[in-house]
Formats: structure tokens, C-alpha cells, sequence
């Protein structure tokens, strides 16, 4: 989880990355997110409450839902998304399927229709490497789409949003790096880390990829 960031949906947000996704597009930068295990365990109910009083504290203007794939899980988000807006916070939800699919299971997934019934924006669609979108921001490829699905963002300017990759450096030397950037743009911001000297040890810089393109 990220507290705030401007980099994934509209102003400032607080980005939450679920592990585990059945969908596994071909050049996902999260392939680490795919399996069921690796991520935290958390009991929901306490979950909600403290990503709500993170979110308030920094106030942020709301949560964006990433993987992973959210509507994987889609039950325990939409109680996370339906207590988010209770508060007068937007919820942005990033998924790899379409939406069309996402609506005709809603017919009979209750979770699939709760988790968009409380999603102000929604992010759909597979990622495609070869359809790489560098027009619009937080999509990764031009076939997904950027959907608001209540009118809290029915009026936004995506041509005048930009892109934005966030770098946070731990007291560590973790490099963490959220927001979107191809390969190329990454490894040209990140070339120049190499091995550096803090106190009597030198050693290597990590990086973590996180940008948000499912």
C-alpha cells in the first residue's frame, strides 16, 4: 500500500495492490502479484479501518483498488469500497477484464456487482504490449478503457492528467517505484543507482517494480 500518491487515478490517492491474478497478461510489470500467496493477510473488518484512517489522515481523496486483480477478491473489496464511500472518499478500480464481461457476471455474482456499484472510475481491460497507450494517463495499452461510473469523475480531462512515476528511496536502500514508465524511461531513471557508499558498507540498491498497468 502506498498512503499518497498522485500517480494512480485522479489527485492525490491511496493505492492498495491486492496479490493474486487468474488473468496473467503477457508483459505485466506485477507478475509477482499473480499467485494467491505472497501478499499479507488481513482480517477485513480491521483492514477497512485502518486503510480508512490512513486515507483520512493524509487526506487523500480516495482509494485505487490495483493488482493483482481486484475482482479476483471481489467480496472483501467491495466492503472495503462501500465503507470508502460511506466516508466521502472516490474509489478507482483497476481490473484486467472488460467491462462488458464484468456486467454480464454482475448479473449473478453478487461481488462483482457491489465491487462496481461503489467504483467511481473504473480502469478495465486486459493489458496489451503491443497496443501500448501513450496518450491517456494510468492505462497501460489503448484497447482498456477509462470509465466513470458514477458522476464524481463524468467530467474528467484525461488530456490534461499526465503520467506520473513516483520514486521513494527507504532509509534501507530499497528503491520503490509506482506509476507507470516503459522499460525504457525505467532503466534510463534508474541507471545511474548502481552500488553506493551510506556509512562503513557499500551496497546495491533493490529495485521494486510497482506501476499499476494489470
Amino acid at each position: 500500500m502506498v498512503t499518497a500518491t498522485a500517480a494512480e487515478g485522479p489527485g492525490i490517492r491511496t493505492a492498495i495492490w491486492v496479490q493474486g491474478c487468474a488473468i496473467r497478461c503477457a508483459g505485466c510489470f506485477n507478475p509477482h502479484m499473480w499467485a494467491p500467496a505472497g501478499g499479507d493477510a488481513v482480517p477485513v473488518a480491521e483492514w477497512i479501518e485502518q486503510l480508512i484512517d490512513d486515507a483520512v489522515t493524509a487526506q487523500t481523496e480516495g482509494i485505487t483498488l490495483l493488482g493483482g486483480e481486484p475482482f479476483d477478491q471481489a467480496a472483501p473489496l467491495a466492503r472495503c469500497a462501500a465503507a470508502v464511500r460511506a466516508r466521502g472518499l472516490s474509489v478507482m478500480t483497476f481490473t484486467g477484464y472488460t467491462y462488458a464481461d464484468l456486467r454480464t457476471w454482475a448479473r449473478h455474482r453478487r461481488d462483482i456487482a457491489d465491487l462496481l456499484a461503489h467504483t467511481d472510475l473504473l480502469a478495465d481491460g486486459p493489458f496489451r504490449a503491443d497496443l501500448l497507450d501513450h496518450r491517456r494517463p494510468w492505462v497501460g495499452s489503448t484497447n482498456q478503457g477509462l470509465r466513470a461510473l458514477t458522476s464524481r469523475y463524468a467530467d474528467l480531462d484525461y488530456a490534461a492528467t499526465p503520467d506520473r512515476i513516483e520514486v521513494r528511496v527507504g532509509v534501507d536502500g530499497m528503491i520503490e517505484v509506482n506509476g507507470w514508465g516503459d522499460l525504457e524511461s525505467l532503466d534510463a531513471l534508474l541507471a545511474d543507482l548502481g552500488t553506493r557508499s551510506d556509512g562503513p558498507r557499500a551496497r546495491k540498491a533493490g529495485f521494486v517494480p510497482g506501476p499499476h498497468r494489470t
